[in-house]
């Protein structure tokens, strides 16, 4: 089942992404200025951030109503309160709040901080962009157009970065699937001992994004896609979406 090697190939010099514009021909020029051609059981890892910007995510920090309860937090984690605001509406919960930090349950089910809710390398102080509304399904809607405009089939992700409970640091995370398995279950297969294995299920999508995280970068690097090569065929047989990673709220052993 696993691939001999991966390969991470970084497609560079894409443009600054506005709402509106078309991300499928962006990546064809961006592949094609790289030389790189994309072939039946590759991977596309694209970042949230140019996926919100295209589907027009931006919300001006000016026109936010703020309702009592964001001063309250807002006075708690000491942020903006139009900022709060932002998250609380594109929250169901809020899991912690204390001075620097704002933690909630994004209504995808996501738990991270500030609902993922950023206003790095977004024009103008008081613009915010928030996460695709559906990252699963823009996900599909970029691989069925790959497949489409260039006849290859291609398994696409999207990609965030997240902090993790107990673990300093940002690590790439698949927060949209289609085309692979994005949670690969092993449970039922055996070890080489022949015991079998009762709860081993493999995060495919974030061993992925996080992997191709460090070929795009943070910052100011301005590498937003990443095509992965040499996956092997039993994770792409069946289309998981994101979704799938995020454990159910009935499961979560710290509440």
């Amino acid at each position: 089942m696993n691939a001999a090697s991966l390969e991470f190939i970084p497609v560079q010099g894409m443009p600054e992404f506005l709402a509106g514009d078309d991300l499928v021909e962006h990546l064809i020029n961006g592949l094609s200025a790289n030389t790189t051609t994309l072939s039946n059981g590759d991977v596309l890892v694209i970042a949230q951030k140019i996926v919100s910007k295209i589907e027009g995510r931006f919300i001006n920090l000016n026109a936010v109503n703020i309702s009592t309860k964001a001063l309250e937090l807002a006075a708690q984690c000491q942020k903006d309160p139009r900022l709060v605001e932002l998250i609380l509406q594109e929250s169901t919960d809020v899991v912690r709040c204390v001075p620097g930090v704002l933690i909630v349950r994004h209504k995808l089910g996501l738990v991270m901080a500030n609902a993922g809710i950023d206003q790095s390398n977004v024009p103008g102080d008081d613009i915010a962009l928030l996460l695709p509304q559906n990252p699963d399904a823009s996900a599909q809607h970029l691989a069925e157009a790959m497949q489409q405009r260039l006849g290859v089939s291609v398994a696409v992700l999207i990609s965030d970065s997240f902090g993790r409970p107990f673990r300093n640091g940002v690590c790439g995370t698949c927060i949209g699937c289609f085309g692979l398995s994005s949670l690969y279950d092993l449970r039922g297969h055996v070890d080489r001992e022949e015991r079998p294995l009762a709860v081993t299920q493999l995060a495919i999508g974030d061993q992925l994004c996080a992997t191709a995280n460090l070929v795009c970068g943070e910052s100011n690097a301005g590498i937003p896609a990443v095509v992965v090569r040499g996956l092997a065929d039993d994770y792409l047989k069946q289309s998981l979406p994101a979704s799938h990673l995020v454990r159910p709220v009935q499961e979560d052993l710290f509440q």
